[in-house]
């Protein structure tokens, strides 16, 4: 469950980021954040994981008051969070199974545990056979799927999709959504943030749209269901 409330967050530079927003997720939700470039996502996301503090509001995350978290609490509130990034960010040296066992090993996972997890999140990203495969043995798409299967391996309560299909042709871009749709639908908390309209126009979810640092709109349906979104 995500909470921002009255959020302001301006940077050292003196850019005001956000004013005001108040954003509610609750456990279960598919979102997509979407806006404009400059419009205040990728703050929302830094707020989010304790990247940076707000200059105002509050922020609670799965249970976590980010305004008094505590340094060594941060790290298990993370825990509770899985990120997948436009440009995959994989080990180029491990292979897909070796960067899954990373990612659980670095959260003191036991051999145990990750012998039973990696193998099922393998399977439902479509890579059950491709552990042994390094990522330039895959396609875009591939690479995705497994940094999907990263972001899952530690059994998040929320996944923050940011720009997740940025690198990818139309066809993978839906297969990866699909994806994300069906991990959503085995109740996992899903956002999405993305600036492709005709993406986020084919699932009827929720859209909360940012502009200039402010929600301008947060309802079921498309992208430019407001015709102000630009």
């Amino acid at each position: 469950m995500i909470r921002l409330l009255d959020i302001h967050a301006t940077y050292d530079n003196g850019t005001r980021a956000l004013k005001g927003v108040n954003l509610r997720i609750d456990d279960g939700e598919f979102v997509f954040l979407v806006g404009p470039s400059g419009s205040g996502k990728s703050t929302i996301i830094k707020l989010i994981t304790g990247e940076i503090q707000p200059t105002g509001g509050r922020i609670m995350v799965n249970g976590y008051n980010l305004g008094d978290i505590r340094p060594g609490q941060v790290p298990y509130m993370r825990r509770t969070l899985g990120v997948i990034f436009q440009d995959f960010r994989l080990i180029e040296k491990k292979t897909v199974w070796e960067n899954l066992t990373f990612a659980m090993r670095a959260v003191g996972a036991s051999p145990r545990e990750i012998k039973k997890r990696v193998p099922y999140v393998l399977d439902l990203v479509g890579l059950n056979y491709k552990g042994d495969r390094y990522p330039n043995q895959l396609s875009g798409g591939e690479q995705q799927r497994v940094a999907i299967a990263r972001a899952l391996v530690n059994n998040p309560q929320m996944i923050i999709a940011d720009e997740p299909t940025g690198n990818l042709d139309p066809t993978r871009s839906q297969e990866i959504m699909l994806l994300l749709e069906k991990i959503n639908e085995l109740g996992t908390t899903m956002l999405v943030v993305t600036h492709e309209k005709e993406l986020v126009n084919r699932f009827s979810k929720r859209v909360v749209a940012i502009e200039n640092g402010r929600v301008i709109s947060d309802e079921t349906g498309g992208y430019y269901k407001n015709e102000e979104i630009i």
